[in-house]
């Protein structure tokens, strides 16, 4: 009987989310039984055993603006005169900033690289003494790769940042 109750109360559960995940939030959703006993989620009030339920936190869908296209997006309003503005020597400054501290995290993430490749040593880095079992070398090794490969991966998005710079 625990078990039959529970995979009703779970089905009721799936019904539930599967009816909330379906209808606007606003919806109201009802809890029909019939004759047999059986129950059923509905957003319909289909006779007088049903029983409006009372869902918390529903919250209505977003209204969505149509956008007419490329268009839409070239009409927007200007900002408003009181909009911060900064002046070009200033952005320059930022800019010169931003290249300087992008540039020392290049050059730390490449002296990384650097350190990684020696120890990788082409696939065949030294045994450390810990490792007398050929399975922790092997997840060292494997580590290495992973850790060589995101750091590549680091050097290149550094170096397009930097690119992007004005």
């Amino acid at each position: 009987m625990t078990t039959r109750f529970t995979r009703c109360m779970a089905a009721l559960g799936l019904a539930t989310a599967l009816a909330l995940a379906a209808r606007p939030a606003t919806a109201q959703i009802y809890l029909c039984v019939d004759a047999n006993g059986h129950k059923e989620l509905t957003d319909t009030n289909k006779n007088n055993n049903c029983k409006a339920l009372d869902v918390p936190g529903a919250i209505s869908a977003p209204v969505r603006k149509p956008q007419a296209g490329p268009r839409a997006a070239a009409a927007a309003p200007p900002p408003p005169g009181d909009f911060p503005r900064v002046d070009g020597a200033e952005q320059r400054a930022r800019d010169s900033d931003r290249r300087a501290i992008l540039t020392d995290e290049l050059n730390a993430e490449l002296q990384k690289l650097a350190d990684l490749r020696k120890e990788f040593n082409n696939g065949e880095p030294e045994r450390r003494g810990d490792e007398r079992n050929y399975a922790k070398y092997q997840e060292r090794l494997a580590q290495l790769r992973v850790d060589i490969s995101r750091s590549e991966k680091n050097v290149e998005a550094l170096k397009r940042e930097i690119a992007n710079i004005r």
